[in-house]
Parts: structure tokens; C-alpha cells; sequence
């Protein structure tokens, strides 16, 4: 399939080089499975399975890769468990489908993860339709096409069913493939986090000494299960006699703790394979962080992984934790028992992990699991969050990361996960160097941190800034109900640090409403007489235990406020310990959160039980703040997958395909042809007429009707107001014909012709752009814009798709967005033809991934409507290879070159 007929043209297919589809899968046990394409090798097996009662794949799999046929098939620990193929057949946008599967790889969800692949594969090639022909009524392949969620229309024959998938993805399809691979990875980390058997390979006498360490935390915090040291050299290792290798294990391992020297791990890794363990956590270092050699090696040690379905943790990590009574499983070997509690902690650096989890203790926000994830060779945070998602004993999930290893992956699990256990993160390693070499403003704007926070907001994760933050924020979640709203109630005993709570929730976008006159009287009634009623409720010195319990019920059971916050300096009258046994009182009856300030040290670092205890007013409020900005996201309703056509999308597809036809390589759109894919996309355009001469200038100008604007037409050159490359207001052609000839002096060859359009009425001018980061994807950006817009700087970011309640959230988010409601008494702009144009934008980041930067710069807003003046596009070839949101596992990092 090199190429397919699009619209009378044909267009190169995507990822034609087979490599670039080696895949791996989970099946529903979480056994990892190869999903890659079928060799001339692989016809023996093939036969076999067919001939086994499955709908025969007929010969087109022997066929060359990519030329009229392709087949993928998939292998479980080196044997052939199925096989799916297609072939082109007459019309332009079908292919014949065949697909046998071992009856045990049907029942664990192989054929859906064949299907997946096939189908996207087909789809990069212009094919929309699978015809199935002779299927038998209750044959595996039939099963899978009827539980993909996919548009299918079946026939009954005499010879058998034949049967019609429309490959177009719907929010059925879409929930099939989420649900089975959630359920997939769950199972995959459970051999992790949940073992009845542990091997600790390279455990040793000396104590300090890593693998004898992870020994000793395993039976301090009596696992339940058995251990086994492995070390050909020692009878016993802390006490547990020891055996001298893997094989020679009396019972399946299902997880080795491997603790070798670096260059033993790789043979290590391979006896594991050969001896059927499930999965592995590599705590020794020296691999990719250290580059080299370490690269390469790395890299063998995952393919080892993989192919005998071995999951992988690190290498270079501090080994993994499990809390829940049934496990208790503490496979590390530097971390010091938790604190037990809802949070589950994933950290990419195994030093913050321990630092987080003896702040996490003394803060008294415990610890359900944790891992320690290392290089991410295999198992990453996307893993996590599917075990996480459905653990009883979790509900919350603070993440620090180093690197989002596929961040289109995360948003779709997170903004799931996120509905019903909230997800923290303290993102490290922000950049803006990649945005020094951009020539739009929108990809000069959408840096590497941008990119973070809008992701991470899009999905509903907490964005911290810092180890504190993650902590407060996260034992804030596991520990109290969420608000219904930013109003809060400040209750404390000393005005000073009621005021500096107060400022606090100011800046953190919480307000103290003054509670009304009959909370007031019944506070006056209850509370000491030079006490302050208002909000903040200071009872003052005088106030002890049972006078604080008193106020905050009263300010708790009113409607005036959503949350409270309790800050006390702890005096006489009233002791840290018996403030935090009254917020515990109040707080096991009431569904508000409350927020404990208590002004001091607690004796030996003993945490507090039960409530939330920040230690100071501002971080208490800053993280009271955000976890008011998550329980906002999640009352939205879900947007639900896009399923209908983009109405405008066979023109532009057209458009989009002539243009790269004639530039296979891409680049910027000259302004005639940008102008054009924009009026394709049905974005409201200013006409815009090519002009290659000060004759021919005057000439158009005069067709359009006077004044007009002339603008340099390349499409790569950056700040035209500034380069001297637009005029404005020409009312004459004499007047056009001189312009032209002197912004050709000026510019040279870089002016690349002209264009010219009719001046447009004044409004206000707004930007709309795209920029696709390689590592994050497409990026939506509002602002305002023009000539100014550099300077203002007052830009919002979504990351499509992008539902009505999103793209009005973004058009409403710059500072000066009130410039577009009638600031001042202007006129209020038509928003909803501004909102327009943003949705479609998005669209065209959705259905045309070729193109990767886009600024419509300006958009002009009037009350009657909003149109672009001016529009940069730059088109690029998409890479090949597989869509990043298949439900596959992420790839393997590449050896050097």
C-alpha cells in the first residue's frame, strides 16, 4: 500500500517501513504480546492456525509489506497466536479482511489488539471499510469485528456471514479500547505490586549492601508472601536460607528484585526469561542515565523483557512498596517504613521518593503504594495510573515526574483516572529552548512548560510547583470531601494569623465571604465577648477546645461557605492536641472539607490522625485553592469523544494532499495557498489575490475595489509590519503599483511575490493558532493579537479536542479577555463566531495532522462576526508509524545509531 486515491490525487501512505510497527500489547492477564508485521517465515504456523478451525488469512500475508496487502500477527513468549490481514480490493476505500487467532489468545483479547493495529495501519493508507467474507456464525474473528465497538453490518449467506467495518473510531470503539486496556495494565502491574513470590537476585551477607538491604526491608515489613535470596555463593541471607539461582526456585517467581553489578543484569534478565518470572524491578544503575554503552544495554534488557512477557521496573530505581495488609510488600532498599495511608506515590527519582515519603509521614498523609520508576525502560506513570485507577486501597495519586514518556497517552487515561481519584503532579525539567528557533508566534509561545500545564490541565491532574505542595495537596484530597465552591470560613484564635490566612486565600482565588448576621449572633452567642464574628472568626485567647468545636459548627452548617479553614496558635487555653481532637470532631460529621492550620512543631514528629494538617496559612490555602480548581474540572460534565465527520473535512483533506503533492517535504504556505487551505477548513477569510508584479498589483486592487492591503506573500517571513512587508490603506493603483515596488527593494527575494486584500473594519484583533510539539502534539493558543500581540503576551492553551465548554473556557482566559464583552462601553463582540473559529482550528488539529503550526494573526472580532485577516500555515509530512494513542505499550528506547 504505497499509495491510495484521495479525491482524484493519490497521497503517500504513512509508515510504510514494517519496523516501525513492532508493537506490544497486554493481553487480559496482563501477559504482554508482540503485534508486529508478518514475515514469509511466519507461513508455516499461519497455515496451522487456520487449519484449525479459524477463517483461513488466504495468501495475501506472504505478500510484501506494503504493496496491495499487509498482515500483522501476534506472538506470545516466541509462539504465533494470531494473525490479521487485509489486501486491497476494487473500490477506493475498502480492503478484504481475514483473521485467525488460537482459541486461548481469542478468549485474552488478542484479535482486538490485532484489529487495532490493522485498522490504523489501513486508515494512514485511505482505507476506510473491512469486507469480511465466509466468516463462520460463531468464529473467533466474527466475535472480535462484533465486540470492537466499530460500525458493522453483517449479511448471511449460504457460504457463511460476510461482514462490512467501518473503521471510522466512535466513543464506542474508543471506551472498548480504553476499558480492555485498563483492565490489561491493571493485571500487567499486579504481578509488580501484588507477588505471592519474591526473588531478590544479588543478595548478599554484608549489610548496607543493596540486595541484602531489600531482604531485610521485606521482612521488617513482613511480606506476605515467600522470599527467596538468590546468591550461588551464601547458605542463608538475614536469616533466609538462599538458593543459587532462579531456576532453582522451588516455586514460580512472580517478581525478581535484581540487585547484580551492572554488567550482569542483562544475563540476570535472561535467566528470569527463561525461568517464566513474571516481572522484574532492576534497582542497579548504570544504564541510559549514563549513556554509552548503558544505552545499548538498556535496550537489550527490554527486548529480553518483552519478548518473554516479563514487566519492568527501572532500572535505576528504588525498588517498589505495597501498604495494603493482604501484601505488604517493601522491596527497596533505602526507604524507610510509611506511614500507611490512601496516596499512592510514583516518583521518577528514587531520592524524592524518599524524601516525599518521610515528609508524607510526618505530614500524616500516608502512603498506600509506591514505585519508584527509574529509567521507565517499561513499566511508566501510564501503567501506574490503570493499577491505581481500580485499587481499593488508593484514592489519591501524587506523580513526580521527569518526562512524560507519551503524554497524549497520559491525558486520555488521566482525564478518565481523574474523574474519580484526583491525580497530583509536580512536573521537573521544564525547557524553553525549544521555542527559540519557532517562526509563528504561536509555536514561539507554546514552550515545553505551556505544553505541560495545558495537558495537565485538559486532564484534570493537579499541577504543583513543589515537594511541599504535592504533599499538602495530596493529603488535602485523601483526607477531606471536596468543596462545592471557593467560599471559605477562616475560624482561629489570634487575629495575626488569620489576617495573613486571609491574604493568603486572596492569592490562592478563594473568597471570605461575611457570614451573615444570624451566623453572627449565634457566634456572639458562643463565643468569648471580645471575639470578632464577621469571617475571619477570631475567638481570641480565650477560646479553648470546646468554644473552637462550637464556632465551627456554626460557620460549618451555614450555606455562606463551602470550606474552612482552622488556624490556631496553640496557648492556655487551648493546646495544639486539643484543637486538632475538635477539627476531628466537627469533621466526622460534616461534608465539608476543613483545613487545620495548627502553629507548631508536634512532639517527635508524631502525624497528625485524620485531618488534613497543613503546617502554615499560605500553604494551606494555596493547596485548598487547587484542590478547588479540581473539584471545579471534575463537576464539568466529560466531554465525550468526537464522533461526528468534520463537515468541511474531504476539502480540506484535498487541499492539504494537492499542497503536499507538489512540496512532499513540506514547509510554509506562501499567503495565497495558506489563504486558500484556510477558506477549505471553512475558517471566515479575508480574500486574498496573488499578485507577482507592481502591474498586476494595481490590477487586482482594482478588482477589489479600493483601499487596499498589500502584504509580502512568503509565507516564512516572521514580523511583516516590522520588516516593512504590508501597507495599509492603498486608495489608488498608482498608490499599490509604488508600494509594491518599494517592499520589493526593501525585502528582495524574501518578499516572495504579494498578495492583496481589501482593508477590513476595524474590531478587536485576537490571535488563533496551532502548534503540534513533537513530544506532546497539537496545542490550541487564544489571545490577543495583531501586531501587539508579542508584546501583551496574554495567551491561553487548550489541548484539543476541544468540547463548547472548553473553548469558551479558553476564549474567556487572558487577562484582557474583557475587551471582548464591551470593556469600557464598546460594543461586546459576536463570540460565538469567535468561538467558531477556535473549534475549527481545533478540528484542524485533529483531522490534519500535517499541519503543525498555524496562527491566525489577526483575528478581527466585531459584533457581526469575526473573520482572519491574516493566516501562517506550515505543513509537514506526518512521521511513520503507528498512531501514539494505540493501546499498546510504549516503545522501547532505540539503541545508539
Amino acid at each position: 500500500m504505497t499509495e491510495r486515491a484521495t479525491g482524484g490525487r493519490t497521497r503517500p501512505a504513512r509508515g510504510d517501513q514494517p519496523d516501525a510497527w513492532v508493537l506490544d500489547g497486554l493481553l487480559s492477564d496482563g501477559h504482554p504480546v508482540r503485534i508486529r508485521p508478518a514475515l514469509r517465515a511466519d507461513r508455516e504456523w499461519i497455515d496451522a492456525l487456520a487449519g484449525r478451525g479459524g477463517d483461513r488469512p488466504d495468501p495475501l500475508v506472504t505478500g510484501p509489506w506494503g504493496r496491495g496487502a499487509m498482515a500483522f500477527v501476534a506472538v506470545r513468549s516466541g509462539t504465533g497466536v494470531g494473525v490479521a490481514a487485509c489486501r486491497l480490493e476494487g473500490e477506493p476505500d475498502a480492503a478484504a479482511l481475514a483473521l485467525a487467532l488460537d482459541d486461548d489468545a481469542a478468549r485474552r483479547g488478542a484479535g482486538a489488539l490485532l484489529l487495532e493495529a490493522l485498522a490504523c495501519r489501513a486508515r494512514q493508507a485511505g482505507v476506510h471499510r473491512f469486507v469480511a467474507r465466509g466468516l463462520r456464525g460463531r468464529s473467533p474473528a466474527l466475535a472480535v469485528l462484533r465486540d470492537s465497538g466499530l460500525g458493522l453490518l453483517e449479511r448471511r449467506h449460504r457460504d457463511g456471514v460476510a461482514a462490512e467495518l467501518d473503521l471510522t473510531p466512535t466513543e464506542r470503539y474508543r471506551s472498548r479500547c480504553d476499558a480492555r486496556e485498563a483492565a490489561a495494565e491493571a493485571a500487567s502491574v499486579a504481578r509488580i505490586l501484588r507477588p505471592a513470590t519474591v526473588a531478590v537476585v544479588g543478595a548478599g551477607r554484608r549489610p548496607g549492601a543493596v540486595g541484602h538491604e531489600v531482604v531485610r526491608s521485606l521482612l521488617r515489613a513482613d511480606f506476605a508472601g515467600a522470599v527467596y535470596p538468590v546468591n550461588p555463593a551464601a547458605g542463608a541471607i538475614a536469616g533466609v536460607p538462599a538458593v543459587p539461582s532462579l531456576a532453582q526456585v522451588p516455586t514460580p517467581v512472580d517478581l525478581a528484585v535484581i540487585a547484580v553489578p551492572p554488567d550482569r543484569v542483562l544475563g540476570v534478565v535472561e535467566e528470569a526469561a527463561v525461568a517464566g518470572v513474571r516481572a522484574a524491578v532492576v534497582v542497579t544503575s548504570g544504564f541510559a542515565e549514563v549513556g554509552g554503552e548503558g544505552v545499548d544495554t538498556e535496550h537489550a534488557i527490554g527486548e529480553v523483557a518483552r519478548r518473554a512477557g516479563m514487566r519492568l521496573v527501572g532500572p535505576n530505581c528504588l525498588g517498589v512498596y505495597n501498604a495494603d495488609p493482604a501484601v505488604r510488600l517493601q522491596a527497596t532498599f533505602a526507604l524507610a517504613n510509611p506511614h500507611r495511608g490512601r496516596i499512592a506515590l510514583g516518583s521518577q527519582s528514587g531520592a524524592v521518593g524518599v524524601v516525599l515519603s518521610e515528609r508524607a509521614r510526618h505530614l500524616g498523609a500516608g502512603i498506600s503504594s509506591f514505585v519508584s520508576l527509574g529509567n521507565k525502560l517499561d513499566v511508566s506513570g501510564n501503567d501506574l495510573l490503570c493499577f491505581w485507577e481500580d485499587d481499593p486501597e488508593t484514592s489519591v495519586i501524587a506523580l513526580y515526574l521527569e518526562s512524560i514518556g507519551n503524554p497524549r497517552k497520559f491525558s486520555r487515561i488521566a482525564r478518565r483516572v481523574g474523574r474519580e481519584k484526583p491525580i497530583v503532579v509536580l512536573k521537573a525539567g521544564r525547557s524553553t529552548a525549544g521555542a527559540r528557533g519557532a517562526r509563528s508566534h504561536t509555536a514561539a509561545a507554546a514552550t515545553s512548560e505551556v505544553a505541560v500545564q495545558a495537558l495537565l490541565a485538559a486532564c484534570g491532574a493537579i499541577e504543583v510547583a513543589t515537594l511541599d505542595e504535592l504533599l499538602d495537596v495530596s493529603g488535602l484530597l485523601a483526607t477531606v470531601p471536596l468543596p462545592a465552591g471557593r467560599r471559605v470560613g477562616l475560624v482561629g484564635n489570634s487575629g495575626g494569623p488569620l489576617i495573613l490566612a486571609a491574604d493568603a486565600c486572596a492569592s490562592a482565588g478563594l473568597a471570605i465571604p461575611e457570614l451573615p448576621p444570624a451566623v453572627r449572633r449565634r457566634l456572639a452567642a458562643r463565643l468569648p465577648p471580645a471575639s470578632a464574628f464577621g469571617n475571619p472568626v477570631d475567638m481570641t485567647s480565650g477560646g479553648d477546645a470546646a468554644v473552637l468545636e462550637a464556632a465551627l459548627r456554626t460557620v460549618a452548617a451555614d450555606a455562606s461557605v463551602d470550606a474552612l479553614m482552622v488556624v490556631v496558635t496553640p496557648l492556655q487555653a487551648l493546646s495544639g492536641a486539643e484543637a486538632r481532637a475538635a477539627v476531628m470532631a466537627v469533621a466526622a460529621d460534616c461534608d465539608k472539607p476543613i483545613v487545620a492550620c495548627i502553629l507548631e512543631t508536634r512532639p517527635g514528629g508524631e502525624p497528625p490522625d485524620g485531618i488534613a494538617d497543613v503546617p502554615s496559612p499560605d500553604r494551606a490555602a494555596r493547596a485548598l485553592g487547587l484542590v478547588c480548581g479540581h473539584a471545579e474540572w471534575r463537576a464539568r460534565e466529560a466531554a465525550p469523544h468526537a464522533e461526528a465527520r468534520w463537515a468541511p473535512y474531504a476539502a480540506a483533506r484535498r487541499a492539504v494532499d494537492s499542497l503536499l503533492a507538489a512540496r512532499p517535504d513540506g514547509g510554509w504556505l506562501d499567503l495565497t495557498d495558506a489563504a486558500a487551505l484556510a477558506a477549505a477548513c471553512g475558517l471566515p477569510s479575508v480574500p486574498t489575490l496573488p499578485a507577482d508584479s507592481a502591474e498586476a498589483a494595481a490590477a487586482v486592487a482594482g478588482e477589489l475595489g479600493f483601499p487596499v492591503v498589500l502584504k509580502a506573500g512568503a509565507g516564512a517571513l516572521v514580523h511583516k509590519t516590522e520588516r516593512g512587508g504590508v501597507a495599509l490603506g492603498l486608495d489608488s493603483a498608482e498608490a499599490v503599483a509604488a508600494a509594491y515596488r518599494a517592499m520589493a527593494r526593501r525585502l528582495g527575494e524574501e518578499m516572495g511575490a504579494a498578495v492583496v486584500q481589501p482593508m477590513t473594519p476595524g474590531g478587536v484583533e485576537t490571535i488563533v493558532g496551532l502548534a503540534v510539539d513533537p513530544s506532546f502534539g497539537p496545542l490550541v493558543m487564544f489571545g490577543l493579537g495583531g501586531v501587539a500581540s508579542d508584546l501583551l503576551g496574554d495567551r491561553a492553551f487548550a489541548v484539543p479536542p476541544l468540547d463548547p465548554g472548553a473553548v469558551e473556557r479558553l476564549v474567556a482566559a487572558p487577562r484582557t479577555a474583557a475587551l471582548l464583552t464591551g470593556y469600557r462601553g464598546a460594543d461586546p463582540v459576536d463570540l460565538a463566531a469567535l468561538g467558531r473559529v477556535v473549534s475549527t482550528v481545533a478540528a484542524i488539529a485533529e483531522h490534519l495532522p500535517e499541519v503543525v503550526e498555524l496562527d491566525c494573526n489577526p483575528v478581527v472580532c466585531r459584533p457581526d462576526g469575526a473573520v482572519v485577516v491574516d493566516c501562517k500555515v506550515r505543513l509537514a509530512p506526518c512521521p511513520p508509524g503507528p498512531d501514539p494513542l494505540l493501546h499498546m505499550l510504549h516503545r522501547l528506547p532505540p539503541r545508539r545509531r
